[in-house]
């Protein structure tokens, strides 16, 4: 059940990571008129930091030391940030897929692959440790 809670607690948080990612980057893209990658290059970097902030202190209860969190996070977004970033704009300028479907389907990719990450690699052995 803590497990579940757990998961349950990431999902909410990644949610309202969501948001902050799809209304700044409709704000790039709609009211700047940025190309895709800028948009959501930026969007990414801001939802990142928001959702580490909460699930880091809410989800996982860590009290691990923060920068090295951060650069484990770090890490995880230096692989899966240009990945997944060639891959966006390979489907909306290459094949023409549409550029709001590209960033839900990766924010989609991100969600699994980022809470398996946190809660094995940058919080496994540091969950429950704050008071």
């Amino acid at each position: 059940m803590k497990e579940f809670i757990r998961a349950l607690k990431f999902a909410l948080f990644s949610v309202s990571a969501g948001l902050i990612q799809i209304l700044s980057f409709t704000l790039f893209k709609e009211v700047l008129h940025w190309p895709y990658r800028i948009c959501y290059l930026l969007a990414l970097v801001l939802s990142v930091l928001w959702n580490f902030t909460l699930n880091r202190r809410f989800t996982f209860k860590s009290a691990s030391n923060v920068p090295v969190a951060m650069l484990k996070v770090a890490a995880y977004y230096a692989v899966f940030t240009p990945l997944s970033t060639w891959l966006g704009s390979w489907m909306v300028d290459g094949l023409g897929w549409n550029e709001y479907l590209v960033t839900v389907l990766n924010m989609l990719l991100n969600f699994v692959t980022e809470f398996l990450y946190q809660r094995f690699f940058v919080f496994g052995k540091s969950m429950d440790t704050a008071k």
